[in-house]
């Protein structure tokens, strides 16, 4: 195989990184969300509520710019 046609290594293992951080945030995420919907009537139910929508919303976020850091390495975009 022709050495401008592999992946670049150290791109693919922080894209690979990103991707594990993102699943842990979406179990934590609707974890976290059910728990605080479940226990409405406690006095953090708010500050609660917003933070597992962030969380969410962060999972989202870090689901494509991992999948984005993978492609670039496969795909050599150059800067």
């Amino acid at each position: 195989m022709d050495e401008n046609n592999r992946a670049d290594k150290k791109i693919l293992v922080k894209g690979i990184k990103r991707m594990g951080i993102c699943l842990m945030l979406m179990f934590l995420g609707p974890i976290l969300l059910h728990f605080t919907l479940n226990n409405s009537d406690k006095s953090l139910y708010i500050p609660l509520l917003i933070l597992s929508i962030i969380v969410c919303i962060a999972a989202i976020a870090m689901l494509f710019i991992g999948l984005n850091t993978i492609l670039d390495s496969i795909f050599k975009k150059e800067k």
